[in-house]
C-alpha cells in the first residue's frame, strides 16, 4: 500500500485537521465506475475497511448520508425501516452533488455542503481502521471509525447486503 504524495486540501482535510483528527492519505488512479473496489484494488486494501459515502433521500427528497462496506450494498428498505421514514433511494448525481458539495465518485461525510444526518453500518464501527473518502475522486483517508461518532455523530444501523 503506497503512502500519497500531498494532496492540496479538501474542506474533508481541513475539518479533520481543525478537529486534530489523525488522518492517512491515500491517492489512487480514479476509474469512472471504479468505486471502492477500484481504490481497494489499488491501494492494496480489503475492499471490507473501504467505506462509501452515499448520499440518499426519503420520499420528502430530505437528504441523508450512508456509510457503508465497499464489499455491500445497502438494503434502502431496510434503511428506511431504521431511519423512520417510508421510502428512501439513492439521489440523482447532481442532487447528490448539490447536497454534498463534492463530485459524484469523490464524496466524502465530512464538510458536506449541506448539513445531512449520517447513517453508518454497525459493523464499520467495530473495525480496525477504515480508509473514506477525502474529498475528491481518487483520494483516501484511513483513520479510525470511532471519527464517524464523535465528528458526523453517525448513527449506527444494520443494512448491509453482502455482494
Amino acid at each position: 500500500m503506497s503512502k500519497s504524495a500531498h494532496v492540496s486540501e479538501t474542506p474533508a482535510t481541513r475539518l479533520l485537521k481543525q478537529q486534530k483528527v489523525a488522518f492517512e492519505e491515500y491517492v489512487y488512479e480514479y476509474v469512472d465506475h471504479g468505486g471502492t473496489s477500484e481504490a481497494s484494488r489499488q491501494l492494496g486494501l480489503d475492499p471490507h475497511s473501504v467505506v462509501k459515502t452515499l448520499v440518499m433521500e426519503d420520499e420528502r427528497k430530505q437528504p441523508l448520508i450512508i456509510l457503508m462496506h465497499g464489499d455491500c450494498e445497502v438494503s434502502t428498505r431496510n434503511l428506511a425501516r431504521q431511519v423512520g421514514v417510508k421510502r428512501i433511494e439513492p439521489c440523482a448525481p447532481e442532487t447528490a452533488q448539490r447536497h454534498s458539495g463534492y463530485q459524484v465518485g469523490g464524496t466524502s461525510p465530512f464538510a458536506t455542503r449541506k448539513r445531512m444526518p449520517v447513517w453508518v453500518e454497525s459493523t464499520i464501527l467495530d473495525l480496525p481502521g477504515i480508509y473514506i473518502n477525502g474529498g475528491r475522486r481518487g483520494y483516501i483517508l484511513g483513520m479510525d471509525p470511532a471519527v464517524l461518532r464523535s465528528l458526523l455523530d453517525a448513527r449506527p444501523v444494520q443494512v448491509a447486503l453482502v455482494d
